[in-house]
């Protein structure tokens, strides 16, 4: 049973690689900071050690939050069935959307899927309406603040480097605050759970307490000085070099940055999204080997985390390229000066909606970076078809994976002989 099972949760994994990792590299191939396969081997790397390390948090909340698991704790089968009816209709919506490059959100899809056997195996009161009210109003939201910050952060690039008489020049200048806002934003998502193990070892080893803040703010200041010593030590470089030897080294340089948002963004997404995949599992495996609901005493296996993040990398390799280049290069054209902005302010709206404990897409957020740095270079440079399409697929998400998941469960569960 637990095989079968894995096989169903790697099969989600291996589409939401496909799918849900355009939102960390999409922007960076698009606009040739990064070729299609270093994209992909980036990204393979970087979600899979997310996933690994710190997948867990999310597939605990999916697992216990979404449905009350009270309501089963007296037939616990009935919820190992709907999970395995989630793991399926998920595993489904994600194959076709990826089929057709449309990014769609996995959290959205889970949820739906989770809300819609809970619906049919419990009744209506079964299900937390208010969470998913909450999620289709963030889903609404999330794009729009996305595209709006976007829109000022490429407004500001544009106004004060690239539209100067000698933009290297200027650069110089503003590579240090380009540093501290790059490594601010997507630092606040990563060093705060990186600089957990090293302040245990510390008090472990030498019983020093050092405050929660300060290891974070030492390693993000030692990183943005060191990228900003880096960037003009590469700038340098370039303006020793005829103007015909080199390419647009404005935009070059800011590739880099680029490049570098995008890493901190997939292992962000991968610590995140992994318990998309896999939260069905761990409640599967929980259910098959202590008999009872998972409840407050509810923890991930490490193996569960490896297979997600596995599928993850897997499908991202086999399959990934049709959303990236739908995200990328499909929306509008991109070079990195945009891709950047587009990436920062992916991070940021995650970052912020995540400290107001909101449940957003980070496929949302960055399609509506995207638009956002097209409404300021140029408003019918933006293929609206395409936006048509991912609106589309973002709205019926939801409905469609409840609707599959209700449907898988009560054909399994009549099968089962328990309806």
């Amino acid at each position: 049973m637990i095989v079968l099972v894995a096989l169903l949760a790697f099969y989600l994994a291996f589409n939401l690689g496909a799918n849900d990792v355009a939102n960390s590299m999409g922007t960076s191939v698009g606009s040739k900071a990064v070729t299609l396969r270093q994209a992909l081997i980036i990204a393979g790397i970087l979600e899979f050690t997310g996933a690994v390390l710190f997948g867990s948090a999310v597939s605990e909340t999916l697992a216990t939050d979404i449905v009350n698991p009270v309501l089963f704790a007296a037939t616990p089968k009935v919820l190992l069935l709907g999970m395995v009816s989630v793991l399926i209709a998920c595993g489904l919506w994600m194959q076709i959307a990826t089929s057709f490059g449309l990014p769609v959100s996995s959290s959205h899809a889970v949820v739906g899927a989770i809300a819609g056997f809970s619906w049919v195996a419990a009744g209506i009161n079964a299900v937390d309406w208010f969470s998913i009210g909450v999620i289709t109003i963030a889903w609404i939201a999330t794009p729009i603040v996305s595209g709006a910050i976007a829109s000022l952060l490429y407004s500001i690039i544009k106004h004060y480097i690239l539209d100067k008489p000698d933009p290297l020049f200027i650069l110089r200048e503003w590579i240090p605050w380009l540093s501290a806002a790059l490594l601010s934003v997507v630092g606040v998502i990563v060093l705060p759970t990186v600089s957990k193990p090293i302040q245990v070892f510390i008090w472990n080893h030498w019983g020093i307490a050092l405050p929660a803040h300060d290891i974070p703010l030492g390693l993000g200041a030692i990183a943005s000085v060191t990228l900003s010593l880096v960037s003009w030590r590469q700038l340098e470089s370039i303006q020793k070099k005829p103007k015909s030897a080199i390419t647009n080294p404005i935009e070059r340089q800011l590739g880099k940055f680029q490049v570098l948002s995008a890493c901190c963004v997939a292992f962000a997404h991968g610590s995140n999204d992994v318990g998309n995949a896999i939260a069905p599992l761990a409640a599967i495996a929980y259910i098959l080997r202590t008999g009872s609901v998972p409840l407050a005493d509810f923890n991930v296996p490490l193996w569960i985390l490896v297979l997600g993040g596995v599928g993850i990398v897997a499908g991202l390799a086999i399959w990934g390229k049709n959303v990236i280049t739908t995200v990328g290069e499909n929306i509008i054209p991109l070079k990195p000066s945009g891709g950047f902005c587009a990436e920062l302010a992916t991070a940021t709206t995650v970052l912020l909606a995540s400290r107001l404990g909101l449940p957003v897409s980070t496929s949302h957020a960055l399609v509506g970076g995207v638009v956002g740095i097209g409404l300021v270079q140029n408003f019918r440079s933006i293929r609206f078809s395409t936006l048509r399409s991912i609106g589309s697929a973002w709205l019926t998400t939801i409905p469609i994976t409840a609707v599959l998941a209700a449907g898988i469960f009560s054909v399994a569960n009549l099968v089962m002989g328990n309806g």
